[in-house]
């Protein structure tokens, strides 16, 4: 259910971001992109490090902390406590927003960048 949500939500973003094209001039939806990429990439890069350490603390604590286990780490949710599972949920979620923000603001600017040239 949570991840119909997220569809739902990026696509309401894009036909945001297709109608705002319309509405806002080039440079402007351009450098409204870049904002959002830099603001972003400031919330999600040390919010989704955070969730990565206090993932690999919880692993640690177990004994198990696979090799790699940061190429794929939501695949160790499902083994984790309730408890374990409170203490990195609102680290993994903030990162994802922060992720959401950085690529919706690169798509942005790129489309400004491209009305801009059409």
């Amino acid at each position: 259910m949570l991840e119909i949500s997220f569809l739902l939500l990026a696509l309401a973003g894009i036909g945001l971001l297709g109608w705002l094209a319309t509405v806002v001039t080039p440079h402007a939806f351009h450098n409204i992109g870049l904002i959002l990429l830099v603001v972003g990439l400031a919330e999600g890069v040390p919010t989704g490090f955070w969730y990565h350490v206090v993932l690999r603390r919880i692993l640690i604590e177990r004994g198990t902390l696979p090799r790699r286990w940061w190429i794929h780490p939501t695949r160790h949710h499902a083994g984790l406590t309730p408890e374990e599972h409170r203490r990195i949920r609102v680290w993994f979620v903030l990162g994802g927003i922060g992720y959401t923000l950085a690529v919706a603001g690169g798509l942005a600017a790129i489309v400004g960048l491209l009305i801009e040239r059409l």
